[in-house]
C-alpha cells in the first residue's frame, strides 16, 4: 500500500534535473564547443555522450568540486569531437551552473509544498555553485547536503546514509522522509537501497532515451511519480 503523501514530514529533493533545468543549462554551455566541431551534433547525442563522460569523472574523482567536474567533462569532449581543448571555455563552462535556469513551476511548487514539509537538498554539486542556484529556487531550505560536504557523487550510497542519519539528527525517521528526484540513476536507485520512499519527477515524459542522465539499473523502482513539481505540490495538497 502506497504511504499518503501527507504522512511524510519532510521531502528531499535532487536539485539539477529537478528544480534546475540543468539539460538546457548544459546544452546551451556547450555551445562555443560545439561551434568549433566541423561536424554537427544533435542536443540529445551531446547529452548523452555528457553523461557518460560526467559519470567517470565522478566516479574517478569522487572529491573534485562540481565546477571542476564540469571543466574536465568539458576538456574530454572536446577530445571525443576532435576538437582542441581550450581552458578558459571549460572553466567558464564549469561555473555556469549559476546561469542555469529554473523550471517554470519550481519556486512556487517549493513554496506550496514548504507550508507542510521540511525541505531538504541532497545534490552532487559544489556550495557554491548552489548558493548561486539558491535564488532562482525561492525558498530558504531546512538543510542543504552537497556532494562537496559528503565527499562523494550520487549514486554513491554514501549519500543517502548521509541524508538519512541527518535527517535523524533533526528528529525525522526514515519512513517519514520522501526523495523527489529526476534521475533515476543517481537517486532513484541508491533511494531504493536506502529503503527510502521517492517521488520521481518525471521530466522527460515523452522523449526518448536518457538525455543527460546515466541509464538506471534494472529494477528501479519509485512510489510515485509525476511529470512536474506543480503536480507533486497539487497531489500534496489534494
Amino acid at each position: 500500500m502506497v504511504t499518503p503523501l501527507t504522512d511524510f514530514t519532510a521531502l528531499s529533493f535532487d536539485c539539477y534535473g529537478t528544480l534546475i533545468d540543468w539539460e538546457s543549462g548544459l546544452w546551451t554551455g556547450l555551445h562555443p564547443l560545439l561551434r568549433r566541431n566541423p561536424r554537427e551534433v544533435a542536443r540529445e547525442a551531446a547529452l548523452e555522450r555528457f553523461a557518460a563522460v560526467e559519470s567517470r569523472v565522478q566516479a574517478e574523482t569522487p572529491a573534485l568540486p562540481y565546477a571542476a567536474v564540469l571543466a574536465e567533462a568539458h576538456r574530454r569532449l572536446a577530445d571525443v569531437w576532435g576538437v582542441a581543448p581550450d581552458v578558459e571555455e571549460a572553466r567558464r563552462f564549469g561555473a555556469s551552473v549559476g546561469d542555469w535556469p529554473a523550471f517554470p513551476d519550481t519556486a512556487d511548487a517549493l513554496r506550496r509544498l514548504k507550508r507542510r514539509f521540511r525541505l531538504v537538498i541532497l545534490s552532487n554539486i559544489d556550495n557554491a555553485g548552489f548558493a548561486r542556484s539558491l535564488p532562482r529556487l525561492g525558498v530558504a531550505f531546512d538543510d542543504v547536503l552537497t556532494a562537496e560536504d559528503i565527499g562523494f557523487y550520487k549514486p554513491d550510497p554514501r549519500n543517502f546514509a548521509f541524508l538519512i542519519a541527518r535527517m535523524a539528527e533533526r528528529g525525522v525517521a526514515k519512513d517519514k522522509l520522501l526523495h523527489v528526484a529526476q534521475s533515476l540513476f543517481h537517486d532513484h536507485a541508491p533511494a531504493n537501497g536506502a529503503g527510502l520512499a521517492s517521488a520521481w519527477i518525471d521530466r522527460r515524459a515523452g522523449v526518448e532515451g536518457w538525455g543527460a542522465t546515466t541509464p538506471p539499473p534494472d529494477g528501479v523502482r519509485w512510489d510515485y511519480r509525476f511529470e512536474s513539481m506543480g503536480a507533486l505540490a497539487d497531489a500534496c495538497e489534494a
